[in-house]
C-alpha cells in the first residue's frame, strides 16, 4: 500500500487500529543521580519504543495491540501486566520458556549529557528470537497500521529477516509505519550495519527519521537529501529537533519522482523539559493518531509535537496524553498563537491550560 495513510485498510469493528511489534524490556531507573557504579538502588519501570507507541495510542483512545516475545519469568509478567494496564491488547505476546526477558539499567543523566550510562542485558532475550518462522501474522496484519522500528532489526539475524518480510510488498497489507530509531550501540559490529535501515524504510508507507539519525547512519543531510535516499514511502517525516518537523508527502496514487511531494513544516513547541526520554515514540504516536483520524498533515505534525510534550514534561517514558478535545484545540491554533505556546508539567490536565506568555487567551 502506498497511500498517504489517511484511509488505511481496516478490519472488523473490534480489531486493533494499530499493531506495534518490538521488544520491551524491564528498566531499572536510579533513585539518585550518579554513575551506575555509585547508585545504591533502582526503581523498576518498562521501556520499549514500540510498546511506548502502543500505550500512547491506547491512552489517546485508539485500539492498539503490542506483539512481541517475553520470557516465562516475573519480568515478562511485569511487562505484559503493565502494558495491558495501559489499555493495550497483549493477547499475541508469546511467553518463551527458554529465553529471558531483557532488562537494562540507566543513569539519571539525559542521553545528551556525557555522564549518561546505559547497561543492556538483552543478548539472547526472548524478543531476539522473533523470526519469520514464528511470527503471528494474523495478529500482525489485523490492524489498519503496523508500526515497526529499526531497533528490532538490530536484535538478531532472525529479527532482521522478520522486518524484511513485513516491509515487503504484499496485497492488502496494512499501512506500514517505520521509525528508523537508529541506535549506534546496537549496530556496532553488526554484520549488516545501519545501512540496512534505509532498505527497510524504503519498504514502508510512513517513515519517521531524525535529521541527526540520517546523517549518522547514512551520511545524508537535510529533508531533501533524506527524501532522495528514501523515495518510495508516501509519507516521510523528518524530525528536526528544536526546528520542529518537516513532512514530505505525495498525493495518493502519485508515483515517486522529483516535484511530486508536498512539503509541510510545523515548528516544535517550547517545553519545560523534565526528562528527554520517550519523546520520539510519543511523537510517532501523535502523528499516527492524527493519521487515523485523517487530519491535515500540519495537524498530524502538531499532534506529534503535543504527544511528545506530554512525555517531555514527566519523568518517565509513558504518561496519560492530553484529552483529544484539549489537543485538538491546541493543534487548531493559528501560526502565531502556536509559536507562543509554552508547555510545562501538568499541562495535559483538562483543568490546566498551556503556559503561553506570548499568546494570551490561548484556549486550554
Amino acid at each position: 500500500m502506498r497511500g498517504t495513510g489517511a484511509e488505511p485498510p481496516g478490519g472488523s469493528a473490534d480489531a486493533p487500529e494499530v499493531v506495534c511489534l518490538g521488544e520491551s524490556m524491564v528498566t531499572f531507573l536510579p533513585t539518585r543521580p550518579g554513575r551506575l557504579a555509585d547508585v545504591p538502588a533502582f526503581l523498576r519501570g518498562i521501556g520499549g519504543a514500540e510498546s511506548n507507541v502502543a500505550c500512547a495510542l491506547a491512552g489517546a483512545g485508539h485500539r492498539a495491540a503490542w506483539v512481541s516475545r517475553v520470557g516465562a519469568d516475573g519480568f515478562g509478567d511485569h511487562l505484559v501486566d503493565t502494558i495491558s494496564g495501559h489499555g493495550v491488547d497483549t493477547s499475541a505476546v508469546h511467553r518463551d520458556p527458554d529465553r529471558p526477558t531483557g532488562v537494562y539499567f540507566r543513569t539519571a543523566a539525559d542521553r545528551a549529557e556525557g555522564a549518561h550510562e546505559v547497561a543492556y542485558y538483552r543478548a539472547g532475550s526472548a524478543a531476539s528470537a522473533m523470526s519469520p518462522r514464528n511470527a503471528p501474522y494474523d495478529a500482525l496484519f489485523a490492524g489498519r497500521v503496523l508500526h515497526l522500528s529499526g531497533i528490532t532489526a538490530a536484535l538478531s539475524d532472525d529479527c532482521l529477516a522478520l522486518l524484511r518480510t513485513l516491509t515487503a510488498e504484499r496485497p492488502r497489507r496494512p499501512l506500514i509505519s517505520f521509525d528508523v530509531n537508529h541506535r549506534p550501540r546496537l549496530w556496532r559490529g553488526h554484520p549488516a550495519g545501519p545501512g540496512v535501515l534505509r532498505d527497510l524504510a524504503r519498504g514502508a508507507d510512513v517513515v519517521f527519521v531524525g535529521e541527526d539519525e540520517a546523517a549518522e547512519a547514512w551520511g545524508v543531510h537535510g529533508p531533501e537529501a533524506i527524501r532522495a535516499a528514501l523515495p518510495e514511502p508516501s509519507v516521510l517525516v523528518v524530525k528536526r529537533g528544536a526546528h520542529g518537523a518537516t513532512v514530505l508527502a505525495r498525493p495518493e496514487g502519485t508515483p515517486p519522482g522529483p516535484g511530486t511531494d508536498r512539503a509541510t513544516t510545523a515548528p516544535a513547541l517550547r517545553v519545560d523539559v523534565v526528562a528527554a526520554v520517550g519523546a520520539g515514540d510519543a511523537f510517532a504516536a501523535g502523528f499516527l493518531s492524527a493519521t487515523l483520524r485523517a487530519l491535515p498533515v500540519r495537524d498530524r505534525i502538531r499532534h506529534g509535537h503535543l504527544m511528545a510534550a506530554a512525555v517531555l514534561t514527566v519523568p518517565g517514558d509513558l504518561t496519560r496524553p492530553p484529552a483529544r478535545a484539549h489537543a485538538d484545540r491546541l493543534a487548531a491554533l493559528d501560526d502565531d498563537a502556536w509559536r507562543g505556546v509554552r508547555l510545562g508539567p501538568g499541562w495535559t490536565s483538562p483543568t490546566s491550560g498551556p503556559v503561553a506568555p506570548a499568546a494570551e487567551g490561548v484556549p486550554g
